[in-house]
């Protein structure tokens, strides 16, 4: 029996690093496309979500997938599983 079945299917969100200066924890924003119930135009909304980086590896910029966990502090429930794309570094 897995780990996956035995504690059930996690949330994951992509989203991008915003702020890394807390000690391992960053800040993610994640969008989404919503359509105005009356006119029908396609909006976007974004939300942040604070989540766990164990080693501090994320920099401000990077493409993040996140999964949901436990509560690990007052506001922090999401933890970093990938960094799927790093930022593009300014010389």
């Amino acid at each position: 029996m897995g780990t996956e079945q035995k504690r059930g299917i996690r949330k994951s969100q992509v989203g991008i690093v915003t702020s890394t200066k807390m000690d391992k924890t960053v800040a993610v924003a994640v969008d989404r496309r919503v359509q105005h119930r009356l006119y029908k135009k396609i909006l976007r909304r974004t939300s942040k979500f604070l989540a766990h980086d164990e080693n501090n590896a994320c920099k401000v910029g990077d493409r993040v997938r996140i999964v949901e966990t436990r509560p690990l502090s007052a506001r922090k429930r999401w933890r970093v599983e990938k960094v799927l794309a790093s930022a593009a570094t300014v010389d």
